[in-house]
């Protein structure tokens, strides 16, 4: 008996000492990658501004995409486990492959002048640490580009029987035009052990010359969705507006685009119907965001065919599930939006549609 006994608390000790030192290692590597840090633009397209009007005189119009492309693996049969589904990565590698190819297809169709993408993933467990950087440029030719890390995350040790990983992940932005400069600006996260799971959140910022003189500043962002409740998005999208306005008031155009983890049209039942599964993740934007502000929200819809930006991927998707619009843009006022829709892929390649925007520059 007492043998039994020394054997089972050998085994207790062990498991004691796994478990402590993972959770050593994971306090141990967390770290935050700092604020107002450089980023390096790739293939700048030197000398080429942004012209306000067109040679006939009228406002130029100009065409936005943004894109959460999930890692490249939320094609419409997965579920994703931290959304209630099973899957902790992409199918296979060779799966992701084709996806990764059809994701850049759709955007080299969309003859965009700008792109804004989120999370695209460098060198993670969870995409078979394929560089999908390379696959969006293989696809946007001939374009300045911008990848700001945004997850940079050490190895999560679940799913027990095939964990998540590590992952570095982050936003990419392509643009016709010269990048002045670009900037990683660090956002506030949780304090807490949820800070494991919504790694360092941050949004970029590229500078563009117009040729009436003022600059065009272009964010892109992905702020927080798994947190312990809303509070610390709402916190980011403050710091985010403010930093907005501040470069509205200097007279410069800001056009801001991404994945808001909110639900941007206030209720999206009423346009979408109820869904089988109530999900509380996505939360309104707080009363007032824009008040006192030169800055207005342009979700993308249209009433008489409205279509969702994202579906909640706890399974495969299907009618009923929960869909929503939480992907769209922000705009200074002297900016005109002309249009902005949700592309409709019925979530064929990630489990978010792409969303557009045309606009001018005034």
């Amino acid at each position: 008996m007492k043998k039994v006994l020394k054997i089972l608390l050998a085994i207790l000790l062990v498991i004691v000492l796994i478990v402590g030192g993972y959770f050593a290692y994971l306090f141990i590597s967390f770290h935050r990658l700092g604020d107002n840090v450089s980023l390096e633009v790739e293939n700048n397209q030197t000398g080429k501004s942004i012209a306000a009007k067109s040679e006939t005189g009228e406002d130029q119009t100009y065409k936005i995409v943004s894109w959460n492309i999930g890692f490249g693996a939320y094609e419409s049969d997965y579920g994703f486990f931290m959304d209630g589904g099973t899957e902790s990565r992409a199918w296979s590698k060779e799966r992701l492959d084709q996806n990764l190819k059809d994701i850049g297809k759709v955007l080299r169709e969309q003859d965009a002048d700008f792109y804004i993408l989120q999370e695209v993933d460098r060198d993670s467990t969870r995409s078979y640490h394929v560089d999908e950087t390379v696959y969006m440029q293989e696809a946007i030719t001939g374009m300045s580009h911008v990848w700001a890390l945004n997850y940079d995350s050490p190895y999560l040790m679940y799913p027990l029987t095939k964990p998540h990983g590590k992952s570095v992940a982050g936003l990419m932005t392509f643009t016709d035009y010269e990048i002045n400069s670009a900037i990683r600006r660090e956002l506030p996260i949780e304090n807490g052990l949820t800070k494991f799971l919504d790694l360092d959140r941050c949004y970029s910022v590229c500078r563009m010359s117009v040729s009436n003189g003022k600059e065009l500043v272009l964010y892109n962002m992905h702020l927080s969705a798994y947190t312990s409740d809303g509070k610390i998005a709402n916190e980011q999208l403050r710091l985010l507006v403010a930093d907005m306005n501040s470069e509205y008031e200097k007279g410069n155009y800001v056009v801001c685009g991404g994945d808001f983890n909110k639900d941007i049209l206030g209720d999206s039942g009423v346009y979408f119907g109820k869904s089988d599964k109530e999900y509380t993740w996505a939360q309104p934007l707080p009363d007032g965001i824009f008040d006192g502000t030169g800055l207005t929200l342009v979700a993308p819809l249209d009433e008489e065919n409205p279509v969702p930006s994202c579906r909640n991927a706890d399974g495969p998707y299907h009618p009923g599930q929960y869909v929503l619009t939480i992907d769209g843009f922000i705009v200074s006022d002297n900016v005109e939006v002309v249009s902005s829709n949700v592309i409709d892929l019925q979530f064929a390649y990630s489990d978010h549609n792409p969303v557009e925007m045309m606009f001018k520059l005034h």
